[in-house]
């Protein structure tokens, strides 16, 4: 639930993969908001509108522990 508030909230800093352990992908998608003028970050909230959901790539974190609900 947390991921996932995190990546509707502050997708476009990429602050739920942070929280999750995907520490290249966090900035990643910071840099890809950075270089977009922003428009990157419809990445990160669609990101956490799939973990709310409860999509199968976005069950486990970095670690492979299976997220709570």
């Amino acid at each position: 639930m947390v991921a996932g508030l995190l990546g509707v909230l502050l997708g476009s800093l990429g602050i739920h993969r942070f929280y999750l352990g995907h520490v290249g992908i966090g900035i990643a998608q910071i840099a890809v908001t950075i270089v977009t003028l922003g428009l990157g970050a419809v990445w990160g909230f669609i990101e956490g509108i799939m973990i709310l959901v409860g999509a199968e790539s976005f069950r486990r974190d970095a670690k492979g522990i299976p997220l709570k609900e």
